[in-house]
């Protein structure tokens, strides 16, 4: 057959290398309505849930058990029930209802009740949801901040760099398993150079994060993660209630910790049940709610090219973050994993969590070059700061990052990377260089920097874990390396832990350690004028992009 030219042109643009899957529904192919998800229904008998969605209790697996029992308000379940859910739908979006008066009514969903509910919203209607039912009233970013070489000179200048662009939380992960401790003392250093104030994690298996954590190198946790079948549950030794008292090890030790799950993930492993990865993904926000954690990462984060390859399917990932917000948790709304080769496509998926803002637009902006990114590339990277900033100002909306000065970031990146210096100079860890500090300051990625010997690194810190090293032992050294005002920073980071008001729901630090959550400064967006308004100094401060023509030069 004679081939169109225009059809061969198209057939060779980036959005023709993703992968594109027709719904098959009886292995999970299906971002929505699926036919076999389940019809909502609730029966309560003397204060327990009997039946729900379809299945008598005799019939429940332990997730089913789980809700019942911890995630759902009963007071008002049989009548939420049976109503209609269109009528919820447009409840959620009409700007003269309040916050409030929607969790009255989403706490006692079910969530078979949930995922129909919001399956009856068009894309801007989620959004529309978004925008009211986000916990805290200004958003906020997150930023990952990793590299291929595990380098903590690089780890720290970009740590400082991200916290002076506007990052509230910032995380890494490792390329070796046993750099963990090391990284994490690194952008924990140097984030607080940046902008004292940032929360930091690294993602690594969940008992080394939690020992981490209890020894000050951390301050918050998410990668604690749940799953919406049963059987994926079993297949990581893990149930409901093991990340219950998880999620409890780390409140009683002042960290702050969220949950992570996602539309895809149980296809991904095999055990979708036949459900859509929507109502799967119900089934994990209501877990995370009963389990006590204050808030989750889920829009599909890891999973993301599992949903993307069906129809519906970035529809999906806005809707499972309403689900989050219904349930009055904190909600980092992913926008992490690279998905795409459509520079359009991935733009698409993102403006579902910018346009409204949610806790968190990304819970993993990556702060690096995406061959730098350990979190198997970024959906955003290093080189698109400028483009973020841009559409920040071509939109007026406060995506949580601000313009810098060339200048600025290499005299942060400088100070972070000496600040690390003097520390494991203090610890006794394996010098970092004047070379490797120099690198670290004008760097774009590990690819500019020297290469460090990985067996001294990695049986430093095996000593170091063996004795008791803590975060004093960082204040100290920082302290007698010159850099009081970091070890300041990092002692208070410490003495959050001792009050705890930094576990209330999204809960994120000012870099004079206030603490801004949904209990001090709560949603109340119902429309115009009302919620989260950028003032004239965060206004200007997103306008004053430094590539932009000033007429007073002309």
């Amino acid at each position: 057959m004679k081939r169109s030219k225009r059809f061969e042109v198209l057939e060779n643009r980036p959005i023709h290398e993703d992968g594109f899957v027709k719904e098959w529904p009886e292995v999970g192919m299906i971002a929505m309505d699926s036919p076999n998800d389940p019809i909502p229904s609730v029966r309560i008998e003397n204060g327990k849930i009997v039946e729900m969605d379809g299945k008598e209790r005799k019939d429940f697996d332990m997730i089913d058990s789980f809700i019942a029992d911890y995630s759902i308000n009963l007071d008002n379940a049989e009548r939420v029930a049976k109503m209609d859910s269109v009528l919820i739908a447009r409840k959620i979006c009409d700007i003269n209802i309040t916050r409030d008066e929607i969790l009255d009514i989403s706490l006692s969903m079910t969530p078979a009740k949930m995922n129909e509910v919001v399956c009856k919203m068009s894309a801007l209607e989620i959004m529309m949801g978004l925008a009211k039912m986000r916990a805290r009233i200004s958003p906020s970013n997150q930023a990952h901040v990793t590299n291929l070489k595990d380098n903590p000179a690089q780890l720290a200048a970009d740590a400082a760099e991200g916290s002076l662009r506007g990052f509230d939380e910032e995380e890494t992960t490792v390329g070796i398993s046993r750099y963990a401790p090391m990284n994490a003392i690194s952008i924990l250093i140097g984030s607080q150079t940046g902008r004292p104030g940032v929360l930091t994690q690294c993602s690594v298996e969940e008992a080394t994060e939690l020992g981490m954590g209890m020894r000050g190198f951390t301050t918050y946790a998410e990668t604690v993660s749940v799953y919406g079948t049963e059987q994926v549950f079993m297949d990581g030794d893990d149930t409901p209630f093991s990340k219950a008292f998880l999620a409890s090890c780390y409140a009683s030790r002042g960290l702050k910790m969220r949950f992570t799950s996602g539309t895809g993930s149980e296809v991904q492993m095999g055990f979708a049940e036949g459900k859509s990865m929507l109502y799967l993904e119900a089934r994990c926000v209501f877990i995370t709610k009963g389990a006590g954690s204050q808030g989750i990462q889920n829009g599909s984060v890891s999973c993301c090219g599992v949903p993307a390859a069906v129809p519906s399917g970035i529809k999906a990932m806005g809707a499972e973050n309403l689900f989050s917000t219904l349930l009055d948790l904190e909600c980092a709304s992913s926008n992490d994993q690279s998905f795409t080769h459509s520079d359009l496509r991935r733009s698409t998926r993102t403006m579902m969590q910018f346009m409204p803002g949610t806790d968190f637009i990304c819970s993993g902006y990556s702060s690096v070059p995406n061959y730098d990114n350990m979190f198997a590339g970024g959906n955003w990277d290093a080189e698109d700061f400028d483009d973020w900033l841009v559409i920040q100002r071509d939109l007026k909306i406060d995506g949580g990052l601000k313009p810098v000065r060339e200048e600025n970031v290499i005299k942060i990146r400088n100070k972070a990377a000496k600040a690390i210096q003097a520390t494991f100079k203090g610890l006794g860890l394996p010098a970092i260089t004047d070379e490797e500090v120099e690198a670290a300051t004008y760097s774009h990625g590990s690819k500019d920097m020297p290469k460090r010997n990985v067996n001294a690194d990695l049986k430093a810190i095996e000593e170091m874990m063996e004795s008791d090293t803590s975060a004093v032992d960082i204040i100290k050294a920082l302290y007698n390396g010159g850099f009081k005002d970091v070890a300041d920073a990092v002692f208070n980071m410490q003495k959050q832990k001792v009050a705890g008001d930094y576990l209330q729901t999204a809960a994120i630090l000012t870099k004079d350690f206030h603490v801004v959550s949904a209990v001090n400064a709560p949603n109340d967006y119902q429309g115009p004028q009302t919620g989260y308004q950028i003032s004239d100094e965060r206004w200007n401060e997103m306008k004053d992009i430094p590539w932009a023509v000033n007429p007073e030069d002309y």
